[in-house]
């Protein structure tokens, strides 16, 4: 049974509702529970200048006694990519998991995305930063045009598949600041609440110069930024075959440590529209992604993933009580 949408209504899945993943929710009584078993992952806070609004206490934070409890953030990737994959993650959410939602801005299907969004207000929603467009013969480019933003593009006014590419044509970090601006000010400017970025193939990081511009915009917008809340990054599903996916994700359940860890997915529909995809990405391409994307969806909407976390009492929470709970004075640069 789906919970009823007045659920998250005020302070995300803090109200116990009926459904499948009811014993999962974060009670509100559990939330200074949370904050203080998290408080030893927060230890040398990020200098970020976050907004005084947004910005928390967690430095006054102290462990809590006791057994320590298991966090777990599910977080789906490549919302607005198409609309096999916005179908998808419409049945994710209506599942009732507990999600954070990462949308593409630049995609050709994000206003799909934002209406399904819209109809499911308690789900934390996030800007899936994008560089890239790594799809043979369904491509996408800057959201700012492709004479504004001449070295992010290919001859074709695409952005390029994979990260590498990228840096070969000497890009410019001035146009990368532009373009990450304008996908931030179109998601805040779609009337969604937004919550946290993160990062399409991993490019708005993976170098010092764009993870510096990535920062900047995050401080400047009050927003959280997605692996700097001291999360252990997991997606064992991502490469499992198709029928193994949903025991990858049980055996990892088995795995989880009294921490904060992400959970990265990939859903959508399996059909033509996905299934006549090829990925161009040099980085890892995944064969059958349609095949591969539906097997995820099944996997996270499994009574065996459902019972697997019920039985550690492993609780989901997502970034948007995680940020009103923690703050983003918490965040700090991974590895850092």
């Amino acid at each position: 049974m789906v919970p009823p949408r007045s659920c998250g209504a005020a302070g995300a899945w803090t109200t116990r509702c009926e459904g499948p993943w009811t014993s999962f929710f974060l009670p509100r009584g559990d939330r200074t529970r949370l904050l203080r078993s998290l408080a030893p992952l927060f230890c040398v806070p990020l200098s970020l200048g976050i907004p005084a609004h947004r910005a928390g206490h967690a430095d006054a934070l102290t462990h809590s006694a006791g057994s320590e409890p298991i966090y777990l953030i599910v977080r789906s990737d490549d919302a607005g990519m198409s609309h096999s994959v916005n179908m998808g993650l419409q049945k994710l959410i209506e599942s009732g998991l507990p999600v954070s939602v990462s949308v593409m801005f630049p995609t050709p299907w994000h206003q799909e995305t934002v209406e399904i969004l819209k109809r499911h207000p308690a789900v934390s929603v996030g800007i899936h930063l994008t560089l890239n467009s790594e799809w043979k013969n369904y491509r996408w480019g800057p959201v700012l045009g492709r004479t504004a933003v001449p070295t992010l593009v290919d001859p074709d006014g695409y952005f390029f598949p994979s990260s590498d590419d990228l840096i070969k044509n000497h890009a410019d970090v001035k146009e990368v600041e532009r373009e990450l601006r304008a996908q931030i000010e179109r998601a805040l400017k779609s009337g969604l609440k937004i919550d946290y970025v993160d990062y399409h193939m991993g490019t708005a990081l993976k170098y010092p110069e764009f993870r510096d511009v990535t920062e900047r915009l995050a401080r400047e917008f009050g927003l959280g930024m997605s692996e700097y809340f001291g999360e252990s990054m997991q997606d064992p599903q991502y490469s499992a075959a198709p029928p193994n996916k949903a025991d990858s994700l049980v055996a990892m359940v088995d795995r989880l440590q009294p921490r904060l860890t992400l959970l990265v997915t990939h859903v959508g529909i399996d059909g033509p529209e996905l299934g006549a995809l090829v990925d161009m990405n040099t980085s890892g391409p995944l064969p059958e992604m349609s095949r591969n994307r539906q097997g995820e969806l099944d996997a996270l909407t499994s009574s065996r993933f459902r019972d697997a976390l019920r039985k550690r009492n492993i609780q989901l929470i997502t970034y948007r009580q995680l940020i009103e709970m923690q703050g983003l004075k918490s965040m700090q640069r991974p590895g850092g």
